[in-house]
């Protein structure tokens, strides 16, 4: 439960010793917790939170003027910073509202004896990850190190649903893909799909270089342990970017399969209608000949003239939709 004397943007603060307990504080008091040489941590977990809650955090736990500054404004790129003993994380998130994904970032501080989260954007709250953490004593032992390991993880973890929708509506869209006749809607779907996988991409892939350094510090603020379970998290990233791959390759060749049938049915159409256009050129040729007000045509003056001339017209367009339904042009 939420202290209420906390500001709004402020979600989380606590001090966790290494047996297990659980205390709420105050901003005010994480410099004295972290006077006590003990073995408990803090972590804080904010959201949006606004520049004088930041100038408190920075002054308690002395975390670095560029960092912060960082953390004061979103849209930056995903990466991790060491700044002396201490840690600075931003990783991208993402939700899925209305099948479009919302975008956010986290940025984590991370030091020996804290773990500072700052939420910004479409994010999920890390309540379900800090109850997974409280709930199991011997991840509260590794310290700020297995707290950030639990929020690492639900990111990730949030990106499956929406890799696995992502490929749902993939396969809804085949039947309209292979649909014979051309649908605008379909190609806008098409491209709709691959920028969101494109943009998703973008936030996992970073990810991999996040994890793999994580995996393999050796510090105070990381024990070998602890990288043990970065690595884990390490292979979900893996797995899903390769998924991410393997879909944008697919809505590739989808595009390129849509048009391509559409040019084919275009052209089918076109041939239809090139034949319709040959066989009346038959009997437009033949009564051509007959409106040049010729008088020395010999055959005008025949009793069944007009009988016959409609007989050779017939035949003629006979003859040519037979052949040009044989050679399918009709």
């Amino acid at each position: 439960m939420k202290d209420p004397t906390l500001p709004q943007c402020v979600v989380n603060c606590a001090a966790y010793t290494r047996d297990g307990k659980r205390r709420d504080i105050s901003l005010d008091q994480i410099s004295d917790v972290l006077a006590v040489d003990d073995d408990s941590f803090i972590w804080v977990g904010l959201y949006e939170p606004a520049d004088d809650i930041l100038d408190k955090l920075q002054e308690e736990f002395g975390l670095h003027d560029l960092a912060v500054e960082d953390a004061r404004n979103a849209h930056q790129r995903p990466k991790i910073e060491s700044y002396g003993n201490s840690l600075f994380i931003v990783v991208h998130t993402a939700q899925s509202v209305d099948s479009h994904i919302r975008f956010g970032e986290s940025h984590m501080f991370v030091g020996a004896r804290y773990l500072v989260t700052v939420r910004h954007g479409a994010s999920t709250s890390y309540a379900p990850a800090r109850a997974r953490f409280e709930r199991d004593a011997e991840e509260i032992a590794h310290g700020p190190a297995a707290a950030l390991y639990v929020v690492l993880d639900q990111i990730v973890d949030n990106f499956l649903p929406i890799v696995q929708e992502f490929s749902q509506d993939l396969n809804e869209l085949e039947q309209d893909i292979f649909a014979d006749e051309f649908r605008k809607d379909t190609v806008k779907k098409l491209y709709e799909l691959k920028r969101e996988l494109t943009r998703l991409r973008m936030a996992v892939a970073p990810l991999q270089d996040i994890l793999g350094q994580l995996s393999r510090a050796r510090s105070t603020m990381i024990d070998e342990e602890s990288a043990l379970y970065f690595r884990d998290v390490l292979d979900h990233v893996v797995r899903i970017n390769e998924t991410t791959d393997t879909l944008r390759e697919m809505l590739t060749a989808a595009m390129s399969v849509n048009l391509s049938l559409v040019t084919i049915y275009q052209g089918e159409v076109v041939k239809r209608l090139a034949g319709w256009a040959a066989l009346l050129a038959a009997p437009t040729l033949i009564a051509s000949w007959y409106g040049m007000n010729f008088e020395a045509m010999p055959e005008l003056h025949g009793r069944y003239s007009y009988a016959i001339l409609i007989g050779i017209t017939v035949l003629v367009c006979l003859v040519l939709f037979a052949y040009l339904r044989r050679a399918k042009w009709l």
